[in-house]
């Protein structure tokens, strides 16, 4: 099966899902377009295994997930590499809105759930696939797809909890020179559509 231009318009539609998945994955703007790149070029040598009229979306995200699979696979054989322009001097600013510190506290709980959390939670909350589609991507029953993701929520709001009651008695009336990221969002609650 060859490449029709409408086939080209449909995945060139994808690439921005494509890019902020592989983002999400990798946090690495470079790697991410890297692993776009080798999806995509995957995707059009084997374009003859698409079934035409199937979810395209959740076809190129199975292959962007294999081939970070397999690229995360030979960087363990090799030695670590450091950017030259990631080394330098970090400028460190304040946040100066309360959502940039939800953010990164909600970053910082997403960080702790596992790999498969991540993953799931990427697939059905960012990227606002179907369990169906999730399922297909991750090579997984949908029953699975179901039960990860509510577990994984569970957990964000669970540690989410723990770290609000941890922040209060530190806090309690006891007038402090800097605001603390926790009393700042008393009412943080991760969220996924």
């Amino acid at each position: 099966m060859t490449l029709r231009s409408s086939d080209v318009v449909a995945i060139e539609q994808e690439i921005p899902h494509l890019r902020r998945f592989a983002r999400a994955r990798v946090g690495n703007a470079d790697l991410a377009d890297d692993l776009v790149q080798g999806c995509l070029e995957r995707a059009i040598e084997n374009f003859s295994s698409f079934t035409r009229g199937t979810n395209l979306r959740a076809w190129l995200l199975t292959i962007l997930r294999n081939h970070q699979i397999s690229e995360y696979r030979k960087a363990a054989r090799r030695p670590e590499c450091v950017n030259i322009d990631d080394v330098g001097y970090l400028e460190v600013q304040a946040p100066s809105q309360e959502k940039i510190l939800e953010a990164k506290q909600f970053l910082s709980l997403f960080d702790e759930l596992s790999d498969s959390d991540q993953e799931i939670l990427l697939l059905v909350g960012a990227e606002g696939l179907k369990y169906d589609e999730a399922a297909d991507v991750v090579g997984i029953p949908v029953g699975t797809v179901r039960s990860r993701v509510f577990r994984a929520r569970e957990r964000l709001q669970s540690m989410a909890a723990k770290m609000t009651e941890a922040s209060e008695p530190a806090s309690a009336g006891k007038p402090r020179g800097r605001r603390s990221i926790a009393t700042d969002s008393d009412s943080f609650q991760p969220h996924f559509a």
